[in-house]
Order: C-alpha cells, then sequence, then structure tokens
C-alpha cells in the first residue's frame, strides 16, 4: 500500500466491488473517509484505481482492477447465467421396451439376469432401458469396505463384459444406460481423488465403459428417461424419506405428482391415485437383478424383478410389471 490513506481505501474498494459504477464507489469513499475530500475528487481517485484516468507523470499508475470505461450512469449488468436446461432423453421407439434395473454388477444374480433377458428376447422388444446401476463400484464407494473385495479394475472389466453380452444378445435395437447412484460413485471418487482428470473425456464413465463401441447411449445429470410419454428414473433422483417407504410406487407418486416407473429401490409396487374427478396417475418400482442379500443389507426385502412398456405411435403407454420368483416369471 501507499502513503496515502485515502488511495488505499479506494483501492480497497475497487478490487472488492469491481462492477460497481464508480460514482457509486465514491460516494462509499466519501462516507468511509468522514468527508474527508469532496465527491469529484473521490470519484477521480476512484477512476484511476481503475485505469481510466490519467495520473500525474512519476505516479504509480498501475490500475488496481483493469476494466473497460463505463458510459455515464451506467449501472451494473445482471451476471449471465451458467445454468444449462434440463430436459429428459427421448427414446423414440414404437413398440415394446425392455426395462431393467439394479444389476449391481459384479454382485447381479446370473438367474435372474438371464431369465429377464430369455423373456425379453422371447416378447421381441425394440428397445431396452438400463434403468441405473448396472455398475456396483464398491471399491471406491464411501462406505466402510472389506479390502479383500477392492478391486476397481475387476469390477470396471465385468460392467464391460455385461454390457457386451446384452448387445450380443440384443444386437441391432436402440440400448440406453440411465446413470444411478451407483454410476455417480465413479464421478464422485474422480472429483475428489483426480479433480484435474474429471474434465478429460476419456477419463469419462461412458468411455471407460466403451459405450460407443456398444452403440449404447447415457443419460446422466438426473435426466428422465422417456418412453413414449412415461418417464423413467432410477430413483435416486428423488428426496429420500418421502420417496423410500413401504411402497416405493406411492412415495413416487408423493414426490412427482405424475406418472413415473422407477427402480433404485429393489422392490416390485404399483400405486394408483385417482383424483377428484376419478382421473388415475399411476406409478410403479421394479424389482432389481442383483444379490437379493447383499453385505449392507442382508434381511433386505427384495425381490426381483424387470418391466416391458409397449408404446403406440401417439406415445400412449401400457406397462407390464413382472416379477422373478426362484427363476420362474410372475405376471400377476
Amino acid at each position: 500500500m501507499g502513503g496515502d490513506p485515502i488511495t488505499d481505501m479506494a483501492r480497497r474498494l475497487c478490487r472488492r466491488f469491481p462492477d460497481h459504477p464508480a460514482r457509486s464507489l465514491a460516494r462509499r469513499l466519501v462516507e468511509e473517509c468522514n468527508g474527508a475530500i469532496t465527491l469529484e475528487a473521490a470519484r477521480s481517485r476512484i477512476s484511476r484505481q481503475f485505469g481510466q484516468c490519467r495520473w500525474k507523470r512519476g505516479r504509480n499508475t498501475k490500475p488496481a482492477v483493469a476494466r473497460k470505461a463505463r458510459k455515464p450512469g451506467q449501472g451494473v449488468e445482471m451476471p449471465k447465467s451458467i445454468a444449462e436446461p434440463f430436459t429428459p432423453h427421448k427414446l423414440r421407439v414404437t413398440g415394446t421396451v425392455g426395462i431393467i434395473s439394479d444389476l449391481h454388477v459384479p454382485y447381479h444374480d446370473d438367474t435372474a439376469v438371464t431369465t429377464a433377458v430369455r423373456y425379453l428376447q422371447n416378447v421381441g422388444i425394440d428397445g431396452l432401458v438400463i434403468l441405473g446401476d448396472l455398475c456396483d463400484f464398491y471399491s471406491i464407494s464411501r462406505w466402510v469396505k472389506d479390502p479383500k473385495q477392492r478391486d476397481f479394475k475387476r469390477e470396471m472389466a465385468d460392467c464391460r463384459v455385461m454390457l457386451k453380452w446384452l448387445r450380443q444378445e440384443f444386437p441391432s435395437i436402440p440400448m440406453v444406460l440411465k446413470q444411478g447412484n451407483h454410476e455417480e460413485r465413479y464421478d464422485h471418487w474422480l472429483w475428489q481423488h483426480a479433480a484435474e482428470l474429471a474434465d478429460e473425456p476419456a477419463c469419462s464413465l461412458p468411455q471407460m465403459l466403451r459405450l460407443h463401441e456398444l452403440d449404447v447411449e447415457y443419460v446422466a445429470e438426473k435426466r428422465p428417461v422417456l418412453v413414449g410419454k412415461l418417464p423413467l428414473l432410477h430413483g435416486h433422483e428423488l428426496q429420500r424419506g418421502i420417496s423410500a417407504p413401504v411402497n416405493q410406487a406411492r412415495g413416487a407418486f408423493l414426490r412427482t405428482g405424475h406418472t413415473v416407473l422407477v427402480g433404485h429401490g429393489h422392490r416390485t409396487s404399483v400405486h394408483c391415485e385417482p383424483d377428484m374427478f376419478g382421473r388415475e396417475t399411476t406409478t410403479w418400482s421394479i424389482g432389481c437383478l442383483s444379490d437379493l442379500n447383499p453385505e449392507y443389507s442382508r434381511f433386505a426385502k427384495y425381490n426381483h424383478g424387470f418391466a416391458t412398456v409397449s408404446v403406440d405411435s401417439r406415445g400412449q403407454f401400457d406397462v407390464e410389471n413382472i416379477r422373478i420368483t426362484h427363476g420362474e416369471i410372475r405376471t400377476s
């Protein structure tokens, strides 16, 4: 700082409020120095700090804050928003779409996955949505972990093989992988432990899973997937508590107030809510294709299941919510 306290005060004001008009800062400078200088003298000092006024030869001319000259009376401009539009991903398929969720590879259930895939093959689906938590990523979770099972490379390799197998079983239909909370584990781990690589495209999860080679679309940022007029969510997008009651489908209705199909809860359920005019809103939750007694919840009341959605050309849809019990299909 220089020897002049008023100049030092002007410099601090300009650095603290770089977007404020010079006249407003000059008034504040007059107040802070208890009227020791006039308003015009204060404005001159503020202008010099912004590099907008010539100073006497031999004095320090380096501005505290460099900015373009403003027109008289010009105020502060509103900052540009960096918010991005939140739009659903539209799966443009007319016909039958298979919905599977929560495989948690490599903790998937071989029989349940095979049963679901064989059923969908027999039906003849026109599209497949993997509704989140294809991967488990146990080794990079924030929970206490068994060090004997911490093998991230193996987990990633198993997920690639599962995707490759699914593409082999459904070679020519559109396929979407929706990001679930377990896929988010990868992003969160990267942000916390390798932030310098977080924006490197080669390190993104779609690249690590080689989705481009399998022609699988990836839907992230908690965006819904629209199958006809039916929104699909993994389920973790909804707030906890209200979205995780005994009946998960009812929780989805309470949180969204809209027809929706979700996974995440590993339970098959349906909820129908009529309004005062008898118009019905129906929500569904589907079962999982993973281990029913995982380490973190040995006595969970989970069930295996999946769904099909039949969509017509107008986007109207019909949902079949299917359970799997001991490798057998239960449609009732």
